[in-house]
């Protein structure tokens, strides 16, 4: 089995994330998303994948997510996503993949339901 992990190794629920994954010796694809950033086409597919809107995968603590109005109700999804993809300190994290499925590791335990 494998699994990809969007990973922020500055965040303790990321990084907590990923050790439980690597307790399971699962061949796992970690990608620093703020480094390597999914774009667009990535995004919608984690989100299909995740049955999530944009607003649900976003970070509404962020100050970027004040700064750009994205709490704005006339805002779209298109907007959103662009937003994201742009800005990759808005994505929700971590976001693990595993085949089709996907997981918010928040709490961390929460991604062996993907397994």
């Amino acid at each position: 089995m494998s699994v990809t992990i969007y990973h922020n190794p500055r965040c303790s629920k990321s990084r907590q994330t990923l050790s439980l994954l690597q307790e399971k010796n699962i061949n796992i694809n970690v990608i620093e998303y703020l480094k390597t950033p999914p774009d667009i086409p990535q995004l919608k597919q984690i989100l299909k994948q995740l049955g999530y809107e944009p607003r649900q995968l976003m970070r509404k603590s962020e100050q970027i997510y004040k700064n750009l109005d994205l709490g704005n109700e006339n805002k779209t999804a298109e907007d959103l996503v662009n937003a994201m993809a742009q800005n990759p300190i808005l994505i929700e994290r971590p976001i693990v993949l595993s085949g089709d499925k996907a997981a918010i590791g928040r709490p961390p335990e929460s991604v062996f339901d993907i397994l």
